[in-house]
């Protein structure tokens, strides 16, 4: 026995020798600890985020009981991974981390002579998933997000955040007549559908969630998940100002059907069609402030085909906002091929094409402007000059591996709106005032490149350039060109 003591109390504590072994030591039931069942359905393909080296985006969604052997084990942080909390190692705790450096450097602010701006962006993220035997869990994750630099004006809650909240979920679940049911309910992140509609939006400082539940039950070859959400409204200090929107709610449900393999002569392919609602009290929109309900309904086909790569999704959007019926569409294709033989540097050429729908918005009748729930706001543009309304775009693309743990990808995008008497729409849904006054469809090219380094598992880095060349509609309504240069630093256990 070893005996420490405690001056300020005057008491001696003992921790024995075996105890501390056993924090560090495999344990006996290591071998053969009771499992969670696998997932019937694929683990990727559940709405959850793909996993990737153990990491996912949503912390959540990993997997770490293979830590539970020391030889399994590559440094310290490994041994937070799986904390065993009892004797037979069924209830344990998984701790998660981010830290995340970045520099965002963009000209031409807003396209309109409003100076440079440079961002210095710091996160920090910290987890906790405790399970408590192979049916229930609770999560919880808060964050911090710090941002200065030059010309940066107000920051939201979503880039400038003392503390947050982020994720507090507890979740049920089971396998019951040959289906793995579950209910998760809380904070959480909610991607299960085109990451075009639905995304973490990774890119701020603090991630998207949701308040509500999301329930599912899943069999080997089909899966069903409904959800009923309120957005969380983010302050800039505390926990105490992160509130839930109440005036926003998005619902629904979201299928998912795998495609037999041998469909297609050897293929991984998912079809997910989904029924939306979005519901908002007080949305602006061209102007006027109104009551809006917005179904989606679509299907998204994505996966592999061989050296094939593709993500599709269709959807019809209608409605009403403020007495007047809605009826849009987005139409969103992406798709690569990897080229065959032994090339150097393994590359894959790829394009997507997209087209969402605008009109009406000025002009009164129906809206026809499509509209993305939360969608990721730098597909089109790391500027944020561009959002799936009122839009079309054509990209090719090129990825390249020039060494280990190195991936390059460089695109060149064309980009028009849809309807000429409609606006040009940012990220953030508001427009570029005055586009909706100007002839012309075309809104500009833009060059795109990016490399990722993969430095070790825990460590990467990303830098970023992109180069925006307003075309006529920007430039006749006194709008420029823009330069974007970022790079950011991460660092995750």
């Amino acid at each position: 026995m070893v005996r420490f003591s405690c001056a300020a109390a005057r008491r001696p504590i003992a921790v024995s020798a075996l105890t501390l072994a056993t924090l560090f030591a495999r344990p006996a039931w290591a071998d053969d600890m009771p499992a969670e069942p696998a997932s019937l359905y694929p683990a990727d393909a559940v709405g959850e985020g793909s996993v990737s080296g153990g990491y996912a985006l949503s912390r959540w969604a990993e997997d770490w009981r293979r830590k539970a052997d020391p030889a399994q084990r590559d440094d310290p942080f490994d041994r937070l991974k799986y904390l065993p909390l009892d004797d037979d190692g069924d209830i344990y705790l998984t701790l998660s981390g981010e830290a995340r450096v970045r520099v965002n450097y963009t000209t031409n602010l807003n396209l309109r002579n409003a100076g440079s701006q440079r961002q210095d962006i710091n996160r920090l993220v910290g987890g906790a998933d405790l399970h408590v035997g192979p049916h229930l869990r609770f999560y919880g994750e808060i964050a911090h997000g710090g941002m200065s630099g030059d010309n940066i004006g107000t920051p939201s809650g979503s880039l400038r955040n003392d503390l947050v909240l982020l994720q507090s979920f507890a979740e049920l679940k089971g396998r019951v007549a040959g289906m793995d049911l579950g209910l998760r309910y809380g904070r959480q992140e909610f991607t299960d559908g085109p990451n075009l509609l639905t995304s973490q939006r990774d890119n701020n400082t603090i991630r998207y969630a949701l308040n509500g539940v999301r329930a599912w039950a899943r069999t080997g070859s089909l899966r069903i998940d409904a959800f009923d959400f309120k957005p969380t409204a983010l302050g800039n200090g505390g926990t105490s100002d992160d509130k839930v929107e109440q005036g926003r709610r998005f619902s629904g449900f979201t299928a998912g059907i795998r495609i037999p393999e041998k469909a297609l002569g050897g293929s991984e392919l998912y079809l997910d069609p989904f029924f939306w609602r979005l519901r908002t009290s007080e949305a602006l929109w061209g102007g006027i402030t109104g009551r809006v309900e917005r179904f989606y309904a679509g299907a998204r086909l994505w996966g592999e085909v061989g050296p094939v790569n593709l993500d599709w999704t269709v959807n019809h959007q209608f409605g009403d906002f403020d007495g007047r019926d809605i009826s849009a569409w987005q139409l969103f294709f992406n798709q690569s091929y990897k080229l065959p033989g032994d090339l150097p540097m393994g590359p894959r050429i790829g394009f997507h094409a997209d087209y969402a729908s605008g009109g009406g918005t000025f002009e009164g009748g129906t809206l026809k402007a499509a509209y993305a729930p939360f969608g990721n706001n730098i597909y089109y543009s790391y500027q944020l000059c561009m959002t799936p309304t009122n839009l079309k775009t054509l990209a090719p693309s090129l990825t390249l591996s020039p060494l280990k743990g190195v991936k390059m990808l460089m695109e060149y995008q064309f980009a028009w709106r849809a309807d000429e008497n409609d606006a040009v729409y940012r990220a953030n849904k508001s427009i570029f005032a005055g586009t909706q006054s100007v002839s012309g469809h075309k809104i500009g090219e833009s060059i795109r490149a990016q490399i990722t380094w993969s430095i070790t598992p825990r460590l990467s880095f990303v830098g970023r350039y992109e180069h925006l060349d307003a075309g006529p509609v920007l430039s006749r309504a006194g709008y420029g060109n823009s330069d974007y240069l970022a790079g950011w630093l991460s660092f995750r256990f």
